[in-house]
């Protein structure tokens, strides 16, 4: 290659005048004076609200891409600026229209700010820069992190060396998560932006960049988003069992003595896990995420290809976290609490293996609960998105209650709920308020084996078991048990620990003994969670909640 810009001698139209037609040229420039007018002594159609802030028409650059060495021209429009600015540099004019040639010896996003008395609006332009004979690279190592619920403020991603015009991608690799949901990249610019973030937790996907030959170079950015959940501590009234304290100090509820109530012997040595954190699964978000949506979203259609469907329609935004993301194979947990309004209920819409089909949804079982300012619960035996039939969203340990009023390093709040948790397996029954099962072994009442898959009482428990640990047993720490000494400088897993005396955990599923849930969450402190290890399983012991249960219908209380 010779020393002419590839870029110049690439552009579709020459920039050589035409000497021997003298005449043409100004005849080309009256022309293009007038493009955009209403006419040639009219004014520009594209105007601001009256005494609004300035509109920016067009903000680009030409050639966006070039060698080192080369320059490129910034070109801007605007309507109803009195003065604009162009930064990186000093550049300044008060023209609402003009060009400016810059040099610059980097990938560089210029910023073009058109001001008037009453504000500014910004525009952005990137100029790719090729070093000569570099090596194809993404320049950037990091990105802003973001707020579930909120727009992104954007990131964008700058590629040097290797043979301009690049363009931009996400690694599909299942290895790696996609963006964050609700997330997305320019395949040109390079810019990634959100009008509103879906997921949370933080995720570190392969940004790709592919130069004009086809080279590739990839780089691992982590998005770090902080979850936006405390709607979670208003999903059933203060009544239901899901919000009563358990520890015997304030509630004088006994042990459970039933043969089925105890973990298996074999479980107790297992130490609490908690299966939620920041980085703690790279470079995949670590736990169930939840999003909450206005009572007007718009629902799509939802399939179910497996077990039970309680919705074949409902409000699943297609920013919607997945557990694990889009490139899991796990359980795919997808979370959506309804808000109430324009006279419907608030509601929680729960999936499992759910899969986002381009507007409807997929999922392998669903559940819904159509009012949690109610205390329903769903019909016994008919299944949720998890084993033991139980609401996944407000039993997940979440940043936001845990905080609280303090910051994430000073936390301030505290949790209101049992926390789920799993164990290898559980009993093949369930007690109130589980309505469902999936485990193994049988119990006997009157000499005779009790019907597997049903549920079983705690006020007449059965005359033994050949396994135990049913679904929806709540457990509390026992009170001589010591708090770790780890949570004097671990204050987010002191308030889990506080938790685990005054409301327990509640067996919910299958998996790894002493898994405990919760959201991924960019403000967890995975080194203080780590505080929780200190516990195990035989810290806990069963609490007999039938003295609270109104019906088995009913998640309501007594007292």
């Amino acid at each position: 290659m010779d020393s002419t810009d590839w870029f110049s001698r690439n552009k579709l139209i020459s920039r050589r005048g035409d000497s021997s037609r003298p005449g043409l040229r100004p005849l080309v420039l009256i022309l293009l004076a007038c493009i955009g007018l209403a006419d040639c002594g009219g004014s520009s159609t594209s105007s601001p609200a009256k005494g609004g802030a300035p509109t920016i028409i067009s903000f680009a650059a030409d050639p966006s891409g070039v060698n080192s060495g080369r320059s490129s021209t910034l070109s801007w429009s605007t309507a109803g600026a009195t003065g604009v600015a162009i930064t990186p540099g000093t550049f300044t004019s008060t023209s609402a229209s003009g060009s400016t040639s810059v040099n610059p010896t980097v990938t560089t996003v210029y910023t073009l700010t058109a001001s008037n008395a009453s504000g500014s609006t910004t525009s952005t332009a990137k100029v790719t820069v090729a070093a000569a004979g570099g090596s194809l690279t993404i320049t950037n190592t990091s990105c802003p992190g973001g707020t579930q619920g909120a727009a992104y403020v954007g990131c964008a991603i700058i590629a040097s060396g290797g043979s301009p015009p690049y363009t931009y991608s996400v690694s599909t690799n299942s290895s790696v998560p996609p963006l964050p949901e609700g997330m997305s990249l320019n395949r040109t610019t390079g810019n990634i932006s959100s009008s509103q973030i879906g997921g949370q937790g933080t995720y570190t996907p392969a940004l790709v960049v592919t130069d004009s030959t086809g080279t590739q170079a990839t780089q691992s950015i982590s998005f770090a988003i902080n979850g936006n959940n405390a709607f979670l501590a208003s999903v059933f009234p203060s009544t239901s069992i899901f919000h009563h304290r358990v520890d015997a100090a304030t509630t004088s509820l006994p042990v459970d003595t039933s043969p089925a109530a105890p973990m298996y012997s074999g479980y107790l040595s297992a130490t609490v896990k908690p299966f939620f954190g920041n980085n703690s699964n790279a470079p995949f978000p670590n736990g169930i995420p939840a999003i909450e949506v206005p009572y007007n979203q718009a629902r799509v259609s939802v399939s179910t290809t497996v077990y039970q469907s309680y919705f074949t329609s409902g409000p699943i935004p297609a920013n919607a976290p997945v557990e694990g993301t889009s490139n899991s194979t796990g359980d795919r947990h997808v979370l959506v609490y309804l808000e109430a309004g324009g006279g419907n209920n608030p509601a929680l819409y729960e999936m499992w293996q759910g899969i986002y089909e381009g507007g409807p949804w997929t999922d392998s079982s669903n559940a819904l609960w159509p009012d949690v300012s109610s205390n329903a619960l769903t019909p016994q035996g008919m299944g949720t998105s998890d084993a033991a039939g139980l609401p996944v969203g407000p039993l997940l340990a979440n940043a936001d209650e845990v905080i609280g009023a303090g910051t994430p390093s000073s936390p301030s709040g505290t949790i209101q709920h049992p926390i789920r948790f799993t164990l290898n397996h559980m009993l093949n029954y369930w007690v109130w308020p589980a309505t469902e099962t999936a485990g193994v072994g049988s119990c006997t009442q009157g000499g005779s084996t009790i019907a597997t898959e049903s549920e079983i009482s705690q006020s007449s428990p059965p005359a033994s078991c050949t396994m135990s640990g049913p679904a929806g047993e709540i457990y509390r720490l026992k009170a001589s048990v010591a708090t770790p000494a780890c949570a004097s400088t671990s204050p987010q897993a002191a308030i889990i620990i506080t938790a685990f005396r005054n409301y327990g955990i509640i067996l919910a599923d299958n998996g790894d003994s002493g898994g405990l849930i919760g959201t991924p969450d960019a403000r967890w402190n995975d080194n203080d969670l780590a505080c929780l290890t200190s516990l195990t399983l035989a810290d806990f012991e069963p609490v007999n909640v039938s003295s609270l249960m109104v019906s088995n219908d009913s998640g309501a209380t007594s007292h």
